[in-house]
């Protein structure tokens, strides 16, 4: 293919090596809004010295020198506290923000402009050689201590909130949060994203259940002339805003 050919895409695939370690130090001014300084990147950032890491460790996997690579990746697990095996897919500007404790396995692909928060397993449930462990699409977030296992993909703009357990897939501009995660928002074009906008799901489901509990109790006195109806279907309308709110039913 000529150069006058080359796409766009393409373009931005065939960066140099410095050239994107360079990128990457770039990355954290437009995350994190606590950075005040250029010098704050060598000291204050172990999720931008994990991914450097990651792209020298992967360059030598890649090129046959795997022993080489494995015994530079444990030390950088050492330094960052970051564990990223040498041969997952990193795509660019992806960014580890406070890093701590984040586990990326061997057949993980990350695509470019992904943001990942501390505590994140992209893990494997199989011990079968191949494709084992998750695709995160373009610009995906996902949240502290997050889990997220196996051969599944995340979808382009999702969500995955904080703790969540996805073992499933995760569609395009969706939000999915729980333990295993449910799809709460679809096709949601809306990229402002913050925590604190995700229902708590066992808050809820507790709520429901203690007020149905209640519901069943004064159904056992009505003999002493209660009528429980106008309670029972306040609590049904509650539940039902709930399950809407949820949009757990997938599409067929």
């Amino acid at each position: 293919m000529t150069k006058e050919n080359e796409t766009i895409e393409e373009k931005e695939k065939n960066i140099s090596f410095w050239a994107q370690v360079k990128e990457d130090f770039t990355v954290p001014k437009q995350n994190d809004p606590a950075l005040d300084s250029t010098l704050e990147l060598f000291f204050s950032y172990p999720g931008v010295w994990a991914i450097i890491n990651h792209r020298i460790t992967n360059k030598l996997y890649v090129s046959g020198w795997k022993k080489t690579a494995r015994v530079l990746g444990g030390l950088s697990s050492l330094l960052t506290k970051t564990d990223i095996h040498p041969a997952a897919t990193i795509g660019r500007r992806v960014f580890i923000d406070h890093a701590i404790g984040v586990v990326i396995g061997a057949t993980t692909i990350i695509e470019d402009d992904v943001l990942i928060y501390q505590g994140v397993t992209l893990g494997g449930v199989s011990l079968d050689k191949g494709k084992r462990h998750p695709t995160v699409k373009s610009n995906a977030v996902i949240g502290s201590g997050a889990k997220v296992l196996g051969n599944i993909t995340i979808g382009k703009n999702s969500k995955v909130g904080a703790n969540s357990v996805v073992v499933c897939d995760v569609p395009k501009n969706s939000t999915a949060v729980g333990v295993p995660a449910k799809i709460l928002k679809r096709d949601n074009k809306d990229s402002k994203f913050t925590h604190d906008d995700l229902p708590d799901i066992n808050k809820e489901m507790f709520k429901y259940l203690i007020e149905r509990i209640h519901v069943l109790e004064t159904a056992v006195k009505e003999e002493d002339g209660i009528d429980v109806s106008k309670k029972d279907k306040k609590l049904e309308e509650d539940y039902d805003k709930f399950i809407n709110a949820m949009n757990s039913i997938k599409k067929k």
